[in-house]
């Protein structure tokens, strides 16, 4: 959706991923439906320009939102964007929680620590998916895990975090059974 008013009616609750754009988003999206080719993954950064919806039947969506963080979008696409997600995350009363992607190589940038602050303050439930997993040995793996759920109970508290690795299939059941809390928890008290 490119604009707001485009959106579908609020009903199921979903589940929005958000992250900087090449963290892994689209591949993230596409292992837990264990579809190849649902969510568009591409070796360009800045490529998911709309909010897509990715329906789970009457259970639930998946929304995949912009990625932030590339320098290469022009200023005023990124105004847009900032709106459009902005907007959905603020408002949108059927969203059950986001997903923020993180590459573990390079987790909690500023821009995520905002987009952290951000959730927190809008009383969003939070989900930290670790992606690129399989990039790390799994002490460090391990390590950084530690390191980054310490920094969310500061930043984030409440927040539940991950490693995953949609390549190695890393954490999917996990990732699935916690998505399938949230959306059951929406479903509990829509509110």
């Amino acid at each position: 959706m490119h604009d707001p008013r485009e959106l579908p009616p609020p009903g199921a609750p979903e589940i929005a991923f958000a992250g900087r754009s090449n963290a892994g988003k689209s591949s993230a999206i596409n292992a837990l439906t264990r579809r190849r080719k649902l969510a568009f993954v591409s070796k360009t950064p800045g490529r998911t320009q709309l909010i897509n919806f990715f329906s789970l039947g009457e259970a639930a969506f998946l929304v995949d939102l912009p990625g932030y963080g590339y320098a290469g979008v022009p200023g005023a696409v990124r105004r847009h964007w900032d709106v459009l997600v902005g907007g959905y995350i603020a408002a949108r009363s059927s969203l059950a929680a986001v997903v923020v992607v993180m590459d573990i190589r390079h987790p909690l940038t500023a821009l995520d620590l905002r987009l952290l602050e951000w959730l927190r303050d809008a009383g969003r439930p939070v989900h930290v998916l670790l992606t690129k997993g399989d990039k790390l040995s799994r002490q460090a793996a391990l390590t950084t895990l530690r390191k980054v759920r310490a920094e969310l109970a500061q930043v984030c508290p409440g927040s539940t975090v991950q490693v995953f690795s949609s390549l190695k299939n890393e954490g999917l059941e996990e990732a699935a059974a916690q998505l399938a809390s949230l959306a059951e928890r929406k479903k509990q008290s829509p509110g």
